[in-house]
């Protein structure tokens, strides 16, 4: 199964930007502890700053046969309307994965307008949460059950 991960502005700097809240481990590191994990996944890692990069890498996703996605939008979550209809746009089962515990910080964190375009949101557990999403993508992406977006 071919998973598309996404990782939204200022994930780059993970590692160094607020330690307390992010973590001390770059993302790479975080990804060479989760890959050898899931033999049977291929992971395709991308990270942006920009918000028009990860709106064409998921549009572009079904078409470079990808099973599956999981995006971190970072603060793109909050506001990224375009983001949200770019989710909508594709079948493909979806997870949205934060570091952070979004309900927990400042209040204009605390919604996500790029949740509802998933199939669900896995927030809080550091770097669990990535692990978290691909034993999802594993074990029901290619038939996800739950909520269905767009209802």
């Amino acid at each position: 199964m071919k998973i598309l991960l996404l990782n939204g502005p200022n994930l780059n700097m993970t590692g160094r930007r607020e330690p307390l809240i992010y973590g001390t481990e770059t993302f790479e590191k975080i990804l060479d502890g989760l890959i050898p994990q899931f033999p049977e996944l291929t992971v395709v890692y991308r990270q942006s700053n920009l918000e028009g990069e990860l709106i064409t890498w998921i549009q572009e996703a079904e078409s470079e046969k990808f099973q599956g996605i999981i995006v971190n939008p970072g603060a793109l979550a909050h506001y990224s309307l375009a983001l949200s209809d770019a989710l909508m746009c594709t079948t493909l089962p979806k997870l949205e994965v934060h570091l952070s515990n979004i309900h927990g910080r400042e209040d204009f964190r605390r919604i996500s307008v790029t949740a509802g375009a998933c199939h669900g949101i896995i927030s809080g557990l550091g770097k669990e949460s990535y692990r978290l999403a691909l034993e999802w993508m594993k074990r029901h992406g290619a038939r996800p059950t739950g909520f269905q977006t767009g209802s």
